[in-house]
């Protein structure tokens, strides 16, 4: 198969929305925003054996490759619009390709978001995704907004992603009722779009987290110049961790990464109408977790950090995935 024959074939898709001027098959994309609007652009790459284990089914990593951008636009609170794939491929192997570009394919549909470009090139598995999404000008969610007393919130549960990846590596042992959960929550992360968007004209700043909570929320204390105080009992552990010894969970919840939920900050005279959009619309759980000090750059616990590692960093932790 050649490579405009793969690109025609598995991600020429139809119905291209009317912001899509030219979209695949020509030298670039032309695309078209509206007055008021600004553009939010991200783009993450997923290597095989170092983002998913090799063995991960296709049509799994055609979905997480988008999921963990789409989570990047959720922190933002924009509305997705566009991406680009850049597709290197050891082999041009039909049964993969129909996989994988049915999970892409799939989640792009669900979320409005579309492929408009991009390349196909032999080597290694790797997938490169660049996303676009759109959002009012001046409302974009930031991580430096945060202020002292803020209140902080996770949405969603934490810890059975990287449960997932430690019962792949035999790491881990757990109970085969919740085992599928996990390993569900490894290659199938859930983009917190609705929720970002939602958010976007309460919360004083967010982040998507993506290499664990401990390491993450420092990126906010260090753009919004605070500190934070963060209570243990409050950690929303994924349920299929229960029975786990209690520092396993924190460790799992805190250290493991792959949640892609999302982490925000609330002004306290905020909650209310956080109280009352709950109320109106469908949320993810949304629970608070802690408050932001006055202690710039120093978080605070009511735990021992010691037994619970690090968060995942590129070029320090090549060994521990």
């Amino acid at each position: 198969m050649s490579e405009f024959s793969l690109i025609q074939t598995y991600f020429d898709w139809p119905d291209a929305p009317g912001s899509v001027a030219l979209g695949v098959g020509d030298d670039a994309a032309l695309l078209t925003l509206t007055a008021h609007e600004q553009l939010v652009v991200s783009v993450d790459t997923l290597v095989s054996g170092v983002h998913f284990p090799e063995q991960t089914p296709a049509h799994a990593i055609g979905h997480k490759a988008l999921a963990v951008n789409l989570s990047d636009l959720a922190a933002m609170g924009a509305t997705p619009r566009w991406f680009t794939l850049a597709l290197t491929l050891p082999r041009a192997d039909d049964t993969w390709l129909s996989g994988f570009s049915t999970g892409l394919s799939a989640l792009a549909r669900r979320h409005g978001i579309h492929l408009v470009g991009g390349d196909t090139t032999l080597g290694p598995l790797s997938i490169t995704i660049q996303v676009m999404g759109t959002l009012p000008a001046g409302e974009a969610l930031l991580r430096s907004g945060a202020r002292v007393d803020d209140l902080i919130f996770v949405t969603g549960t934490l810890g059975a992603a990287a449960a997932g990846l430690a019962l792949i590596r035999q790491r881990l042992v757990l109970p085969e009722t919740v085992q599928a959960a996990c390993l569900q929550a490894l290659n199938y992360p859930t983009p917190r779009v609705e929720a970002g968007q939602h958010l976007r004209r309460l919360a004083s700043s967010c982040m998507d987290l993506s290499d664990g909570l401990l390491g993450d929320i420092r990126h906010i204390l260090t753009r919004s110049g605070t500190g934070a105080s963060l209570q243990q009992q409050a950690i929303p552990a994924h349920p299929a961790l229960t029975g786990l010894p209690r520092a396993e969970i924190l460790r799992l919840a805190l250290s493991g990464g792959d949640d892609y939920e999302l982490l925000f900050t609330l002004p306290p005279e905020r909650l209310p109408q956080l109280q009352e959009l709950q109320a109106m619309v469908e949320l993810p759980a949304l629970t608070p977790i802690g408050i932001m000090t006055a202690d710039t750059g120093h978080l605070i616990l009511d735990f021992p950090l010691s037994a619970l590692g690090q968060a995942w960093e590129h070029f320090q932790n090549e060994s521990a995935k």
